[in-house]
């Protein structure tokens, strides 16, 4: 050992205590801001915690302060980013991990496993004789190792309650806000159940009649770890309430029911309790879909321009609208939407990964399905380019659009248009963001509304142009019937007028018809007696030169 040797640990020993020293006065003045419950004084306490943190990098104090505070500064990404190694689908998808239950434990949940251990070697000898001696003498008990064991570890275990339990509360809560809501129902499972395991170790060093005392005593302190594990119950039973909900929609639209999809996507998006940015725009594609199944093409338009107001690079959104207006025959704003998405998928492929776990999720957007999906997609845009070239870009299908069959009655179309109208109205296209809970640090609130606002600007237009033009069209095909019934029906009324004068002007013809028969019949007859009195005359002139023989028996009766 060389001379300077007791200096040197003497200053290294000087060096850990001022460390030690200037940690626990940024941990005090920490609990001091975050008592306020100012956002302020919070953000104060985030930059002190961040100096403990770099003097000691692993003090669990200072990072269960740390969360604690982003989570009440509604700064759920860096919350996720601190405790991604918690994340079950992150674990999952990194590979550090089994599955979702058994890569979720902890240091303190290998102990608590490990500590039960005596319990089941012991579970055969909780009824013998040896236990007690007598049923009179309560106070003689037999020696046991494993129960002076158990009760030792559950004693060393006691002080360090809740190690691992916070990370899971806090992580499952800033999960849900960000829309990862299956990591959240899993981790704040893990939190119930890693609370329950810690209330078992706490019991096991009582004993049988010190909980009463206990409950007395500890009842302040117990207060706000039962209302932190009552809104954490809270949360979880919401959770399940909207992945169930959700689950049986998906399950309606595989089954092909579209009606029955969108009640339930429509319960889910009208819960009382907010949701998350992310997972609602995931719910509006699911009910969109549905729309489209049911030929109300409108509604899914509209559902799909409110997804990607919350969020514009959302890859399902965009298909989704994409196909509802190629449906409608709107080809220019597809082919907008259509290399949009083009230039989504270049990105990707260029930065070689999609987005991170504690990120908005994309769903059923997979890497390695983006190369087949980019050359499809880099076709389709030329097939429409060339629709557009050949002067198919302005013949949108209104009827479709409306919802309305070919052929229809203006009573008809004036009740669908009506409905549409009042149910899409820019000024209720924000509406819906009072349910939303936004995460976004990046994104301002009042962009968003102005992009929902647009977008339900450009979708009212087209109803009414659409409407405009259907309405002309009706009225012009009206006004033909009724030039066709009007000349119908004069020329019905010219015929009863027609007949009368044909008839006027055939009377007279007739009556100079019948004076000239009479005129004919008279001259006839004056004919007729000239040539009779004529042969008269000759036969006259006849019997006056020879006799006419008489037979006697042809006078004769």
């Amino acid at each position: 050992m060389t001379a300077g040797s007791p200096s040197l640990a003497a200053e290294r020993k000087h060096w850990w205590l001022s460390n030690r020293k200037v940690v626990d006065k940024n941990l005090r003045e920490a609990r001091v801001l975050i008592a306020t419950q100012e956002q302020a004084n919070v953000s104060k306490a985030v930059g002190l915690l961040d100096a403990a943190l770099a003097l000691s990098p692993r003090l669990e104090a200072a990072l269960e302060l740390r969360a604690r505070s982003l989570l009440f500064l509604r700064r759920f990404r860096e919350v996720a980013d601190m405790l991604q190694d918690y994340i079950p689908s992150h674990k999952a998808s990194g590979g550090g991990g089994d599955n979702g239950s058994t890569s979720s434990l902890s240091a303190g949940d290998h102990f608590s496993i490990a500590s039960s251990a005596p319990l089941i070697r012991e579970r055969a000898n909780l009824l013998s004789p040896g236990r007690e001696q007598s049923d009179g003498d309560r106070s003689f008990r037999c020696f046991s190792v494993s129960d002076l064991k158990r009760r030792l570890f559950a004693g060393l275990s006691k002080t360090s309650r809740g190690e691992g339990e916070w990370r899971y509360v806090v992580l499952g809560q800033a999960c849900c806000h960000l829309g990862m809501m299956e990591d959240a129902m899993v981790l704040l499972q893990t939190s119930r159940r890693l609370a329950s395991a810690a209330s078992r170790r706490e019991s096991v060093c009582w004993s049988d009649d010190s909980f009463d005392s206990a409950a007395g005593e500890d009842g302040g302190a117990a207060a706000s770890p039962f209302s932190e594990s009552e809104s954490a119950s809270q949360l979880l039973a919401h959770v399940k309430l909207i992945l169930r909900r959700r689950a049986a929609a998906l399950a309606a639209l595989d089954t092909g029911l579209p009606a029955e999809a969108v009640r339930h996507f429509s319960k889910v998006l009208d819960s009382r309790r907010g949701l998350p940015g992310s997972f609602a725009a995931g719910c509006l594609v699911g009910r969109a879909t549905a729309y489209r199944a049911i030929g109300r093409l409108a509604d899914g338009i509209a559902d799909c321009n409110r997804a990607l107001a919350v969020d514009p690079s959302f890859i399902p959104a965009l298909r989704a609208r994409a196909d509802l207006l190629e449906a409608v025959n709107a080809l220019p704003d597809c082919l907008h939407d259509l290399e949009h998405l083009k230039l989504l998928y270049d990105a990707i492929l260029r930065d070689r990964k999609l987005s991170e776990p504690p990120r908005r999720p994309n769903h059923d957007v997979r890497y390695s399905d983006i190369p087949a999906n980019l050359r499809t997609l880099n076709a389709r845009i030329q097939q429409l380019r060339g629709r557009v070239a050949a002067g198919e870009g302005n013949n949108v299908d209104y009827y479709a659009l409306i919802g309305v069959q070919r052929g229809c009655t203006r009573p008809e179309l004036v009740r669908a248009h009506l409905l549409l109208t009042l149910k899409h109205k820019p000024e209720k296209a924000v509406g819906f963001m009072d349910r939303l809970e936004l995460a976004d640090d990046h994104r301002d609130l009042d962009t968003i509304r102005d992009q929902a606002r647009m977008s339900a600007s450009i979708l009212y237009r087209m109803l009414q142009k659409g409407y405009a033009i259907m309405a002309a069209v009706m009225e012009e095909e009206a006004t033909g019937k009724q030039r066709a019934n009007e000349v119908v029906a004069n020329a019905a009324a010219a015929v009863p007028s027609q007949v009368s004068a044909l008839r006027t002007a055939e009377k007279p013809k007739a009556e100079s018809n019948v004076e000239g028969t009479a005129v004919a019949a008279t001259a006839a007859a004056a004919v007729f007696q000239s040539v009779f009195c004529r042969d008269i005359a000759v036969v006259g002139s006849m019997l006056s030169h020879r006799a006419i023989p008489v037979k006697v028996g042809a006078l004769s009766c």
